[in-house]
C-alpha cells in the first residue's frame, strides 16, 4: 500500500507513502484535521504543488545557484550527523537474562500501590452537602444525587471517579476516601474545590508486579541506559580524535 501511485506529475510519482510522511509530519492535532477522504485529496494537491515547484526550480537551475548550494551542505551536514547518530544508537539492544537480572535485583520499583474507587457529590457549601447527606441517608441512591446536585463532571457517571493511587487527589479527599470502609458514604469533606461526599466503591492493596507486566517496560528503560552509554563513551573517543576550540 506504502508504494500506491497517488498522482505522476512529470513523470515523478508521489505515493502513499510520501502523503503518511507529509501526514506524520503535521503532528498529531494538526494531523486529524485530513483525517478524511477530503483532507487526504487535500494533502495530495499540496504534494502536487510541491512537486511543480521542484520541477520550476529545476527548469531555472536554481540548484545551482550558490545560496542552495549552502543550504544543501548544511542539511546534509545535519541529516549526517543524525544518521550517525541513529547509526551508533541502533546497536543498544537488551538479553531477556538482563531484563530478568534487573526485574529481581530492583522489584521495590516495581509495585502497584493501594488503590481506592468511589463516587463522590462535590457542592460550594457545607450547608448543601449535609442536606445531600440526609437525604441519602433517608434512601436516594448516590448516583441520583450525584447527577441532581453534583457541580463536578463526573456527575454525568453518577459521580464515578474510577480507580485512583495515592497523591493523585488532593490530600483531605485521599485521607478520606482511604480511610473508608467499603460501601460507606462519608460526612461532607473540605477541600479547596468545595464539599465533597464520598462514597467508596472497592479498595485494592499494594501488589508487587509480575515481571511480564513491566517487561516492556524493563527492556525499553534498560535500551536507554545503554544508548545513554554508547553515546558518552563516543563522544568521549571522538574528543580525543579531533582537535576542538570554543571562543
Amino acid at each position: 500500500m506504502d508504494n500506491k501511485v497517488l498522482a505522476v506529475v512529470e513523470g515523478r510519482e508521489i505515493t502513499e507513502q510520501d502523503l503518511q510522511q507529509l501526514l506524520q509530519s503535521l503532528g498529531p492535532q494538526q494531523a486529524m484535521q485530513f483525517n478524511s477522504e477530503e483532507g487526504r485529496q487535500r494533502l495530495l494537491e499540496e504534494l502536487i504543488n510541491q512537486e511543480l515547484f521542484y520541477l520550476d526550480a529545476k527548469d531555472k537551475n536554481m540548484d545551482e545557484e550558490a545560496e542552495f548550494k549552502i543550504e544543501l551542505e548544511r542539511a546534509k551536514a545535519s541529516l549526517l550527523k543524525q544518521y550517525a547518530m541513529r547509526a551508533l544508537l541502533s546497536d543498544a539492544d537488551v538479553t531477556e537474562k538482563e531484563v530478568t537480572e534487573y526485574y529481581n535485583n530492583n522489584k521495590e520499583m516495581f509495585k502497584e500501590g493501594e488503590q481506592a474507587s468511589a463516587k463522590h457529590i462535590l457542592v460550594d457549601d457545607k450547608e448543601k452537602a449535609e442536606e445531600i447527606k440526609k437525604e441519602l441517608n433517608e434512601g436516594l441512591s448516590f448516583e441520583e444525587a450525584a447527577k441532581k446536585y453534583s457541580s463536578c463532571p463526573s456527575k454525568e457517571k453518577g459521580g464515578d471517579l474510577g480507580y485512583f493511587t495515592k497523591g493523585r487527589m488532593v490530600p483531605e479527599f485521599e485521607e478520606a476516601a482511604f480511610n473508608m470502609n467499603v460501601g460507606e458514604i462519608s460526612d461532607p469533606v473540605k477541600t479547596q474545590f468545595g464539599y465533597h461526599i464520598i462514597k467508596l466503591e472497592d479498595k485494592k492493596d499494594e501488589k508487587q508486579l509480575v515481571l511480564d507486566e513491566v517487561r516492556d517496560q524493563i527492556k525499553q528503560q534498560l535500551i536507554g541506559m545503554k544508548q545513554n552509554d554508547l553515546y558518552l563513551n563516543k563522544t568521549s573517543e571522538l574528543k580525543g580524535k579531533y582537535n576542538i576550540e570554543t571562543k
